[in-house]
């Protein structure tokens, strides 16, 4: 099973958050990096989208799961799209080619935003600090 997570969110290392806490207690930070994709704000946290440009990237950090079916488990809960959620889910799991600071690609399960965006506000610069710190 792949063992790589690239989070854009409220998961990233830095956030205070208990989920974010788990994936860190459980995985070991691989770095910075970023994928294509379109981000948005869609409360206190962002969804990601596919891209619709070439420039289109997001900026998030890239993890080692320790136990990959069991934390994906839980993240799965947590994104609402785990095994007797309520269908529609709002984020699916996929696999995605991410791009790492240091140089190099490598395949990661990614969450994508599952509903309409044409309502939410587009984050251009792909980074979710960004809305954080605006909004501070």
């Amino acid at each position: 099973m792949l063992d790589r997570l690239f989070v854009y969110g409220t998961l990233m290392r830095g956030y205070d958050h208990p989920m974010a806490r788990q994936l860190s207690d459980n995985a070991d930070y691989l770095g910075a990096a970023t994928m294509p994709g379109r981000l948005y704000q869609v409360r206190h946290y962002p969804g990601l989208i596919e891209a619709t440009a070439a420039s289109d990237r997001v900026f998030g950090d890239l993890f080692r799961l320790h136990r990959p079916a069991d934390l994906l488990a839980v993240l799965d809960d947590y994104e609402g799209c785990g095994e007797g959620c309520e269908q529609p889910a709002p984020y699916r799991r996929e696999i995605a080619r991410v791009t790492l600071a240091e140089g190099g690609e490598v395949e990661a399960f990614v969450y994508i935003y599952n509903f309409d965006v044409a309502k939410l506000r587009h984050i251009p610069s792909g980074r979710f600090a960004d809305v954080v710190a605006s909004s501070d």
